[in-house]
C-alpha cells in the first residue's frame, strides 16, 4: 500500500511542484490585478487549491496519453503508467475524480466562472494528445496554463476586461518560451520516437524563438501595467524577470540537457518577479 501511494504521488507529481508553481502565478497575477490588490480570501483559496487539483489531473492525463511514448525516453521511461505501477484505466479515473473535486471547489463562484471552467478542462484534457498532430503543442499547454485567468477576472468583475485577454496571450507565449527549453531535454528521444514539440519544430532557430517568447511576455506585461494603472515600482519586478530570461537564453544556448532542464526550473523565479512587480505596482505609489 505504501509503494502505491508513493506510485499517485509520482503520478500526479506532488515531487515536483514546479509545474503547479507555473500554473499558479499566472493565476495570481490576475487575482491580484483584477481585485486592486486585495483579492477576497475565499476566492484566493479556490483558485490556489485549484490550481493544484487540476495541475495534478492533468499530469494524470498526460502520463496515460503518453504512456507508449514515455517507455522510449529515457526521463520518463520510469513513470508509474508507463512502468506498470499504476494502470492507464486508474490513471483517467484519477484525472476525473480531481477534475470533479475543482469543479465542486468553484460552486461559490458565478456563472461565467464555471462556464470557463469547462473549456479549461477541455483544454487541459486535449494538450497530452496535440503533441501527435500539432507543430508547436507547447501554445496549446499555454492555453491551459493561461486558462486561470479569464476565470480569475471573472470570478471577481463578473466580466473578462480586454487586460485579462493580452495578460493571457502573454502567458502563451511565456509557456513555448519555457516548455521549449523543457522539450530541449528530449530532442532526440522525441525525434526517434516521432512526436512534435516546439524544440523540433524551430530546428536550429530554437533560442531565438524562446528570446522572441520571453520578449513578447514582457511586453504584454508592459501594456497590462498601462491599462491597469500600475505604479513605477512594477518595474523592479518587470527589470528581475528580464534579467531571469536572459539567463535563460545564456543557459539553453549550451543546448545540453542539463542546462536547459536548469532554464526551465528557473522560470518560477520569472513568474514571482512579474507577481512581484504587480503587488508592488498595486500597493505601492
Amino acid at each position: 500500500m505504501r509503494e502505491r501511494l508513493r506510485a499517485y504521488a509520482r503520478l500526479i507529481r506532488l515531487d515536483k511542484p514546479i509545474g503547479t508553481l507555473l500554473l499558479l502565478w499566472p493565476t495570481w497575477w490576475a487575482l491580484w490585478l483584477a481585485s486592486g490588490g486585495l483579492p477576497n480570501l475565499q476566492i484566493l483559496l479556490i483558485f490556489t487549491l485549484g490550481t493544484f487539483l487540476m495541475r495534478s489531473a492533468g499530469c494524470a492525463i498526460n502520463d496515460y496519453a503518453d504512456q507508449d511514448f514515455d517507455r522510449d525516453v529515457l526521463r520518463t521511461q520510469h513513470r508509474p503508467v508507463t512502468s506498470g505501477q499504476i494502470s492507464g484505466k486508474e490513471a483517467v479515473w484519477l484525472a476525473i475524480f480531481l477534475a470533479l473535486l475543482a469543479f465542486a471547489l468553484i460552486q461559490p463562484l458565478n456563472l461565467l466562472t464555471k462556464v470557463l471552467s469547462i473549456f479549461a478542462v477541455l483544454i487541459a484534457a486535449v494538450y497530452p494528445f496535440t503533441k501527435r498532430f500539432f507543430a508547436i503543442p507547447q501554445a496549446v499547454l499555454g492555453v491551459a496554463f493561461g486558462f486561470g485567468i479569464p476565470m480569475a477576472y471573472a470570478a471577481v468583475l463578473g466580466f473578462v476586461p480586454l487586460e485579462a485577454w493580452i495578460l493571457f496571450v502573454g502567458n502563451i507565449f511565456w509557456a513555448i518560451a519555457y516548455d521549449t527549453a523543457y522539450a530541449m531535454v528530449d530532442r532526440e528521444d522525441d525525434i526517434r520516437i516521432g512526436i512534435n514539440t516546439s524544440a523540433i519544430t524551430f530546428g536550429r532557430f530554437d533560442i531565438a524563438a524562446i528570446g522572441i517568447c520571453y520578449g513578447l511576455l514582457l511586453v504584454s506585461q508592459m501594456i497590462v501595467a498601462q491599462l491597469a494603472h500600475l505604479s513605477g515600482y512594477f518595474w523592479l519586478g518587470w527589470g528581475a524577470a528580464l534579467l531571469c530570461a536572459l539567463y535563460h537564453l545564456r543557459l539553453v544556448s549550451t543546448r545540453s540537457r542539463y542546462d536547459c532542464f536548469r532554464a526551465f526550473l528557473h522560470n518560477n523565479w520569472l513568474g514571482g518577479f512579474l507577481f512581484l512587480g504587480i503587488v508592488l505596482g498595486l500597493s505601492l505609489t
